[in-house]
């Protein structure tokens, strides 16, 4: 083989799995942003070359940019090679893509070739690669059979998805992949949310796996999970499901949630400014009460105020608002999270989905 081969993006989606590897060889900011699934990044111009080049472009043409950047690629390449791929086997069967399937990922992909690799190129890059992801997550969420496990917070309900998950069944958790819990609180200490790119590209690749004739479990999401915005198709897919409510006693939820959200009890600064972000739907007088019992070490009497005050009015608005079937939803009884208690509660999820 010696030239790359160039493939529409529409059969790169239908064929991933074919490839050895997948290369991305943007720069590391834009490999960060997103990339396609299983990726490694391997780029011919770093983020500062590539703003150099850049430069020079705009400043004195583009043949002395294209000069410039051939003589910089061309020692990135060498150099990628010896990194990444000097073990890769003859049969190795590469994709590489860049940007817009231009000159970065054209560089790579011949080199890649005339070594003997058999080596493919995106057609139109990342760019076509999005395109694809956008179009498929307007369609696809339509074609499944979504159960939505509903309950007010504090019901365990992602803990009850991890355990469907281990038990076989089809599992879409919106909260894991944008590293979020949905909420003013939901932060997680050290795990920075995705970009929405990124979001969906994850997203996509989760639906893509899911076998339609089956049903999927997802929790009853807001259109936004932190700073991230759940698709169109898929909130209106979910919100037309079936729902099976998980209930809980307002003190197991506290005690749970206390456990769920230690990390706060370890910056009392930091969650003192979160609350302040709820002073417009609740007053600064209410706020201030909440603040004192975080001052005066009483973490169960907070939890418990925020759950009736906050949180459980909110979310029962919502779920009357947003879903018409939930007058007709199967109540599932937690009444505990110990490994049994979640299994009698997935077991009765899986028999609600059984049921239609």
């Amino acid at each position: 083989m010696k030239d790359p081969i160039a493939m529409p993006a529409a059969d790169v989606v239908a064929r991933l799995r074919e490839f050895n590897t997948v290369v991305d060889a943007r720069s590391p900011s834009e490999f960060a942003d997103d990339h396609l699934p299983g990726a490694v990044s391997a780029p011919v111009l770093d983020d500062a070359q590539r703003a150099i080049v850049g430069t020079l472009s705009a400043q004195r043409g583009a043949f002395e940019a294209k000069r410039l950047g051939a003589a910089i690629v061309s020692r990135n390449i060498g150099d990628l090679i010896d990194r990444l791929f000097a073990d890769r086997e003859r049969h190795w069967r590469p994709l590489v893509y860049c940007w817009r399937g231009g000159n970065r990922s054209g560089s790579l992909a011949t080199v890649f070739a005339r070594i003997g690799w058999r080596t493919t190129v995106i057609e139109g890059g990342y760019k076509a690669f999005r395109r694809q992801v956008i179009a498929e997550l307007d369609t696809r969420p339509a074609a499944l059979r979504f159960v939505v496990v509903g309950g007010r917070t504090g019901s365990a309900k992602s803990r009850l998805l991890e355990r469907l998950a281990a038990r076989g069944a089809q599992v879409v958790d919106l909260e894991a992949l944008a590293s979020h819990r949905g909420s003013v609180l939901g932060s997680l200490p050290g795990a920075p949310q995705p970009s929405q790119k990124r979001f969906e590209t994850m997203l996509w690749d989760r639906l893509r796996e899911v076998d339609p004739a089956r049903p999927v479990f997802v929790e009853s999401e807001s259109r936004k999970v932190g700073r991230v915005q759940v698709p169109e198709a898929l909130i209106h897919a979910i919100r037309a499901s079936r729902v099976a409510v998980v209930e809980a006693r307002v003190d197991a939820r506290a005690r749970f949630l206390l456990d769920e959200y230690e990390h706060f009890r370890a910056d009392v600064p930091g969650l003192l400014a979160l609350l302040d972000c709820l002073v417009p739907l609740h007053g600064g007088e209410r706020v201030g009460e909440w603040k004192a019992l975080v001052e005066g070490d009483r973490w169960l009497e907070l939890v418990e105020r925020l759950l009736v005050e906050h949180y459980d009015p909110s979310y029962d608005r919502s779920m009357r608002r947003n879903f018409g079937r939930l007058s007709e939803a199967p109540v599932v009884r937690l009444d505990g999270t110990d490994d049994a208690a979640l299994d009698r509660a997935a077991t009765a999820l899986e028999a609600i989905a059984a049921g239609g």
